[in-house]
């Protein structure tokens, strides 16, 4: 398997029907156990499946990392249902302010429910047919993804100014080339900031104020310009691309020359 970015809209758009789940991607090597740890988190206390990237580079890559204290991490905690939620039933599909529902372990006295496939009825859980009601509970799934982003820290940059004339933006192992050219370019005097997303969906909600900061936006990416895509019909930016689909990693001086040209033009 080579380095390549070609599958980012495969796992944001690829399933039956309208079913969006949250997509995260690592860096490095130390990032992917932060990462994996945060997508294990987000699938347990929201109560979704979550799509973890990585690729080749970084799997063939290493670098010198310890291993935290379970105490020093930050739990996770299960939205476990401990009896009847709506007087002495169990609704299942009861969903709360985050718009997760209640999870029961088996064998609970009382608290037995259908899984499964097909459409459930919103709060019962019961199998429906209705239009309606299958309408409700695709927007109700939208609107529970969508809601993870709250939990999400404030989007920080990984360098350069807060304010510039130029806005890199990455995803996954292009992190290292991106960084060196960025901390080049300011080293020489440019206004370049380089900020790499590890939530692909949804977005983090400060990502839209930091775009109105930056004159221009690159994204360097190693497909045909799938996130800048996203960018242009999220945010309406006028991202630009450096696009590389060769099996290849970027080098620092193809995203350096093209940082240049763009800034020139």
């Amino acid at each position: 398997t080579k380095t390549e970015q070609a599958d980012l809209w495969q796992a944001i758009f690829g399933r039956n029907g309208e079913a969006p789940i949250p997509v995260i991607a690592a860096s490095t090597p130390t990032d992917c156990f932060d990462m994996v740890l945060e997508a294990a988190r987000i699938a347990v206390e929201h109560m979704t499946p979550v799509i973890f990237l990585s690729d080749g580079y970084i799997a063939n890559g290493a670098e010198p990392w310890r291993f935290p204290k379970s105490a020093d991490l930050e739990p996770i905690v299960p939205p476990f249902a401990d009896g009847p939620n709506e007087g002495e039933k169990f609704l299942p599909y009861l969903r709360d302010d985050r718009g997760v529902r209640p999870w029961a372990l088996p064998g609970m006295k009382g608290l037995q429910h259908r899984i499964g496939g097909i459409e459930k009825e919103d709060r019962t859980g019961n199998i429906s047919y209705d239009p309606k009601n299958h309408e409700k509970m695709v927007r109700l799934r939208a609107e529970k993804v969508a809601n993870i982003a709250d939990r999400f820290k404030p989007i920080r940059l990984d360098s350069g100014p807060e304010n510039g004339d130029l806005l890199i933006i990455g995803w996954g192992s292009t992190y290292g080339a991106i960084r060196t050219a960025s901390l080049e370019l300011q080293r020489e005097g440019y206004g370049v900031a380089h900020v790499h997303l590890r939530h692909l969906f949804p977005f983090n909600k400060g990502l839209r104020g930091l775009l109105k900061r930056y004159t221009k936006v690159l994204v360097p990416e190693m497909n045909s310009g799938q996130l800048r895509q996203l960018l242009r019909a999220e945010y309406l930016v006028d991202a630009k691309g450096l696009n590389k689909v060769q099996g290849m990693p970027f080098t620092k001086d193809e995203i350096h020359a093209a940082a240049l040209e763009l800034l020139s033009a």
